[in-house]
């Protein structure tokens, strides 16, 4: 195309948090399901190896991105634009859990601010720039699936921050859900329970339980998540997969702790 874009042939996707992790899983099955995806996350050099890692076809754009900043969520959403000239799917994925093993009387007010600006605030953003070029292209609508957690059902010990959060997602999405019906944008979650990723390498170590005991957990293969996600995204806008929660088997969550 003379103005630089590339022709649509595939579906257009932006997923947050694409440098490691539950994103980068992600970004590469949609990759390899044939979809275009741009890669965004803090990190350039992780978001590269999360290219690199795609292999053939063509390179999947990386632009890093602080999610809590309004100014660069927008220019991530533009930079998806002008590449494309559409969005089909954001995969709303970036989050911290925050400081490990703080108990909540000593968790500081930066340390709290800090996992509510990624998680919720960066959420909401990349949330609404996604519904906004989604509700004004041609033909309209798309798919927003935001990252819940197994803690916006159940806490942790010491993960106040993180837990909140988590829940707040579940109203995001259910509002999401609602005020898109209109647009044809459809909205769903996915809550994750100990996939295997750098997040959960503590898993194998122990983690405190809520009996006060420290206890080995059973993970996951990352890449079973990764799947759920791309058949979430896979269907039409007609069918919603509202809330899917994927978990170790046989973690600590049904049953008394």
């Amino acid at each position: 195309m003379s103005d630089g874009r590339v022709s649509v042939v595939s579906k257009v996707a932006v997923v947050t948090g694409a440098g490691s992790g539950v994103g980068r899983a992600v970004a590469l099955e949609l990759l390899e399901a044939g979809w275009s995806v741009v890669l965004a996350g803090r990190r350039e050099e992780a978001l590269a190896e999360t290219a690199r890692l795609a292999g053939g076809g063509p390179p999947a754009p990386v632009v890093p991105t602080d999610v809590a900043s309004p100014e660069r969520v927008e220019a991530l959403f533009a930079a998806a634009r002008e590449r494309f000239g559409r969005l089909d799917l954001l995969f709303n994925n970036a989050g911290s859990f925050g400081p490990r093993g703080v108990a909540l009387p000593d968790l500081t007010y930066e340390d709290w601010r800090s996992v509510v600006d990624t998680n919720l605030t960066g959420a909401f953003l990349c949330a609404q720039a996604a519904f906004r070029q989604m509700r004004d292209q041609e033909p309209q609508g798309g798919r927003i699936i935001n990252n819940g957690s197994i803690s916006a059902h159940a806490p942790r010990p010491d993960s106040v921050a993180y837990t909140a959060t988590k829940h707040a997602i579940t109203g995001l999405t259910k509002s999401l859900s609602l005020d898109g019906r209109r647009y044809r944008i459809a909205c769903g979650q996915i809550d994750i329970g100990n996939a295997a990723t750098e997040m959960t390498e503590r898993m194998s170590a122990g983690v405190p339980q809520a009996n006060g005991e420290v206890a080995v957990e059973p993970v996951m293969d990352v890449a079973d998540v990764a799947r759920i996600v791309r058949h979430m995204a896979s269907l039409p806008l007609e069918a919603n997969v509202q809330f899917a929660t994927v978990m170790a088997t046989a973690m600590p969550y049904i049953g008394r702790g």
